[in-house]
């Protein structure tokens, strides 16, 4: 009489399906705090956008209310990398990637309007924050390789940092409307100098570098600003 029992185990698939199981949980708990993360980011972007209608003076108004959003911003950051340690990191990242990168922009520009305070309590607008400051602001490690876990990626950083020029350009023309014309001078070299930075890079990720590429077109409307500002003579006199 022939064998009933077929040739494969069918607990080689009932471990299979535990495995499934498994992933499928772990993605449905990021999906539901990368779906707050995107939420509160919006907040941020929200009352940063402030920053294009206010004077300087009254900025630290809104960059108090903008820490306050980062820090939940932060909570969430702190939620996902619980999570997401579960899984193989370059596996799953995909699926965060643009919420990090918007988080980090975020905090890029709090930062250059002056909201971070540096060593010794030190407040400086126009500066540009660090890959490792933003990790001690996210509680995260940063550019990892020696062990698979959550951390903040270079291409990450740097396609925060495009986006940041791109908030920068609209900051100039709208700082202009505010009769504030020494920003646009500040935001000028802040781009050149970027921009030079990029030079140096010898980008691999096709839409990091077409992005790099495209500063040179924010270089050149900030410039443009500057350029109709002292054809106006309006630009600040140096003393």
């Amino acid at each position: 009489m022939a064998s009933q029992s077929g040739m494969v185990n069918p607990a080689i698939f009932q471990d299979l399906q535990a495995r499934v199981d498994e992933d499928t949980a772990v993605r449905d708990e990021l999906k539901d705090i990368i779906q707050a993360l995107e939420k509160h980011n919006r907040n941020v972007s929200f009352v940063l956008s402030r920053a294009h209608s206010t004077p300087v003076a009254s900025l630290p108004e809104v960059l108090k209310a903008a820490e306050e959003s980062i820090n939940v911003v932060v909570d969430d950051v702190s939620k996902l990398s619980q999570a997401a340690s579960k899984l193989p990191y370059y596996k799953f990242n995909s699926m965060w990637s643009r919420q990090m990168q918007n988080a980090v922009e975020g905090i890029l520009f709090w930062g250059w309007l002056g909201g971070y305070k540096y060593d010794g309590g030190e407040i400086k607008a126009g500066r540009l924050l660090t890959i490792e400051e933003l990790g001690e602001i996210l509680k995260i490690p940063v550019n990892l390789k020696e062990r698979d876990e959550f951390h903040l990626t270079l291409e990450e950083y740097l396609q925060s940092l495009i986006s940041l020029v791109e908030e920068l350009t609209r900051l100039a023309r709208n700082a202009v409307t505010l009769g504030d014309y020494e920003r646009p001078l500040l935001i000028n070299q802040f781009v050149k100098d970027l921009f030079a930075g990029f030079q140096i890079l010898n980008l691999k990720n096709d839409s990091l570098r077409r992005r790099g590429d495209g500063l040179k077109y924010r270089v050149k409307d900030v410039e443009d600003v500057v350029y109709d500002l002292s054809l106006r003579n309006l630009l600040p006199k140096k003393e």
